[in-house]
């Protein structure tokens, strides 16, 4: 089974029964933190549970030493999944209302534990599911704890130090998900330093959808990070962006593009920038 997976609006309408389904709502705001509790309060797929960005999908934030969204603690974030229902065997969709970044930060955290069978991002998120004219709800879903247990894959990241000795290496494709005026340090709108890091290419992350905010076709994603990759081999990925967020979405991308899940630097420039001694690069 493939591990980065869509679902659209019409399958999960039709699954909506199924009492092995978990189904998330990750709606979130970076300006307006309770974006995203206010929206799902206000209407959600029925059944959905609530996910906060910060508050289950994030751990706390160490100003001066993370980035600022570090990972939460692997026990917390099992426990919080064993709290909305979540069996091991149970398939579990995901879902924001915007290009699908809050969504696959979730999707990448259930991999890192280990959950790789049955976890869909809903393609288009909220907005194509009200397109296709879908009912939202209202009611807090009522679920019996689930017996979901996850260990973390120390694979699946890779850490400041060991990024930077691999900065020069030929094997190496970095990709910041950041926008282009970000990467290329013209704007930086929410961290203290603008830039980027030494040798990354920019792939922003909203180019894997189309003008409707679904994802590309996977031929189009496969050539899409092929001249990402130009001769270097695949093996040599590394996704990063603000604070470990949006890189999750080129990361699932890539995925659907048939590329193994490669390396998220989880800090990402948020973290890279609290030591000074980091390089850091400007425009193209």
């Amino acid at each position: 089974m493939p591990l980065a997976q869509l679902i659209t609006p019409a399958a999960l309408a039709a699954r909506l029964d199924q009492t092995d389904l978990l189904i998330l709502d990750c709606r979130f705001a970076l300006d307006d933190p309770g974006y995203g509790q206010r929206s799902y309060a206000g209407g959600h797929i029925p059944g959905a549970c609530f996910a906060d960005l910060e508050q289950d999908l994030s751990g706390p934030v160490h100003k001066g030493v993370t980035g600022r969204h570090p990972l939460p603690a692997p026990d917390a974030l099992v426990e919080r999944l064993r709290q909305w229902g979540l069996n091991q065997d149970d398939e579990v969709v995901l879902y924001d209302d915007g290009p699908g970044a809050f969504a696959a930060r979730a999707w990448w955290l259930l991999a890192w534990l280990g959950k790789r069978e049955g976890v869909y991002l809903l393609d288009g998120g909220l907005k194509a599911w009200r397109t296709a004219g879908q009912a939202l709800g209202q009611e807090q879903p009522s679920r019996p704890r689930g017996n979901f247990h996850g260990e973390p894959d120390a694979r699946l990241l890779i850490g400041a130090a060991q990024l930077q000795q691999r900065l020069g290496s030929p094997e190496l494709t970095l990709l910041d998900a950041r926008a282009l005026p970000r990467f290329r340090g013209e704007v930086e709108p929410l961290d203290p330093v603008a830039g980027h890091i030494p040798g990354a290419r920019c792939a922003t992350f909203t180019d894997n959808l189309d003008s409707d905010g679904h994802f590309l076709a996977v031929e189009q994603l496969r050539q899409r990070f092929a001249r990402e990759l130009g001769a270097r081999p695949a093996s040599g990925l590394v996704a990063y962006c603000g604070s470990g967020v949006t890189a999750c979405h080129n990361l699932f991308a890539l995925c659907l593009a048939g590329y193994p899940l490669a390396p998220l630097y989880a800090g990402s420039w948020s973290e890279w920038i609290t030591d000074p001694a980091r390089p850091v690069a400007s425009g193209d």
